[in-house]
């Protein structure tokens, strides 16, 4: 008996929308990272980018639970002395709220290139509207 390895030429990959409006991040992003992932298919393989497209709308209006807010911190450190920077939740969200769901995918998916061919395929966006229409989404509910 053979042991079944897919083939990223072989997967059937769909398109899924999420919307985030008044969601936990941790949720939304176990979601979407699953779904880039491939691990709800029964073709799941471990080495191979088994997964579906993932279209994030109203990531600007995401929740986080307890005081994470203005508690947690983002962390960045470019190597240099003095060149590390600290952002806190509330501050990512007024610059740029697409990040915030980034993140937390990007922790959830593996740390080499499979991970960065994997979240190419995560679209965020802030307000309700995106441009992948033609790819005929369907709506995933957490």
């Amino acid at each position: 008996m053979k042991t079944f390895s897919a083939k990223a030429e072989e997967i059937d990959r769909k398109w899924w929308v999420i919307d985030a409006e008044n969601k936990i991040l941790g949720e939304v992003a176990v979601a979407a990272a699953v779904l880039l992932r491939g691990k709800n298919k029964p073709l799941f393989t471990p080495h191979c980018d088994c997964g579906d497209f993932v279209v994030v709308i109203n990531a600007d209006k995401v929740r986080l639970s307890g005081r994470k807010e203005d508690q947690k911190v983002y962390t960045s450190y470019s190597g240099y002395v003095g060149g590390q920077k600290r952002e806190t939740v509330s501050t990512v969200r007024g610059r740029r709220p697409e990040l915030l769901v980034q993140r937390a995918v990007n922790g959830m998916v593996p740390h080499n290139r499979l991970g960065r061919q994997i979240m190419k395929k995560l679209k965020v966006y802030a307000g309700n509207e995106h441009p992948h229409d033609a790819q005929q989404a369907q709506a995933y509910e957490i």
